[in-house]
């Protein structure tokens, strides 16, 4: 959110902007602001309704105001808030997620000056990072419920495989380097849980006598090929172009000693680099 807004005012110019995600009680409270001269707007709480944050909850489209003191189209329930902090125009985004507000991103002028689609826009691009950071974090928890539930039978070690697959995917497009890192450890303890059935294939993890070690990103391609991807597929999830997988893919067979894409599953697996 922090960075989203940060960004916002690169791109536009406007002194102040702000916002907050909405709680499991339906409000939204502002928790970021960049630009404030006041700690007046820090906390409110907006219901979806109400003013224009809240008036953009209830549309789930941006909403802007030239002069919010007396703009006719809004409730005024946060005047004091606003004056206090010396704002007119202001522009409000709604952070949408799977059809649903899940926050509001504002902009805002202390002068009463119309609010242009050039700063429109880039609100509504600073609010669709927003979305993605929390698609990837909804995205992160529903994988890691999967890896916690008890592993029992060939139908759960592939749901845990396939988990696997996607985390490792996600991973490699996140831009926050630490929550990057805390999937790649998920992963890495993904990788070294014994599946019974592959424990007894080998337990050795080696070819040759040596320990075998795959590059990232090859990990990456062959997470994705053991969940089922074609190399199209693949790099659509990795961000890759479809050549730059088969080069990977190519790399991790050799390493491995695999003529086939299965094979070189099954050896990674062996190896202790899939589960």
């Amino acid at each position: 959110m922090r960075a989203a807004l940060l960004r916002l005012r690169r791109l536009t110019g406007l002194p102040v902007a702000f916002g907050g995600l909405l709680h499991e009680t339906g409000r939204l409270r502002i928790a970021e602001l960049t630009g404030a001269a006041t700690g007046a707007l820090r906390g409110l709480g907006v219901i979806a309704g109400n003013g224009l944050g809240g008036k953009t909850i209830a549309l789930a489209r941006p909403c802007a105001v030239t002069d919010y003191p007396v703009a006719r189209h809004i409730s005024h329930e946060y005047d004091p808030a606003v004056a206090a902090e010396g704002l007119r125009s202001v522009v409000a985004v709604p952070v949408v997620v799977r059809r649903e507000v899940r926050g509001v991103l504002y902009g805002a002028l202390r002068s009463a000056l119309p609010i242009g689609e050039r700063v429109v826009d880039a609100a509504v691009a600073a609010a669709r990072d927003v979305e993605q950071a929390l698609a990837v974090g909804d995205e992160v928890r529903r994988l890691l419920s999967v890896t916690r539930e008890p592993v029992a039978g060939a139908g759960a070690w592939e749901e845990v495989r396939a988990a696997h697959g996607e985390l490792r995917a996600l991973a490699a497009r996140t831009v926050d380097a630490e929550l990057r890192g805390e999937l790649l450890a998920v992963c890495g303890r993904l990788a070294g849980a014994a599946d019974p059935v592959a424990a007894a294939a080998s337990a050795a993890g080696r070819r040759g006598g040596f320990p075998v070690a795959l590059a990232p990103r090859e990990v990456d391609v062959l997470a994705c090929v053991a969940s089922g991807s074609t190399n199209a597929a693949a790099a659509e999830l990795l961000g890759l172009r479809p050549e730059t997988v088969k080069s990977y893919l190519r790399a991790a067979m050799r390493k491995l000693g695999a003529r086939t894409r299965l094979e070189a599953v099954v050896a990674a697996r062996r190896a202790g680099l899939l589960p």
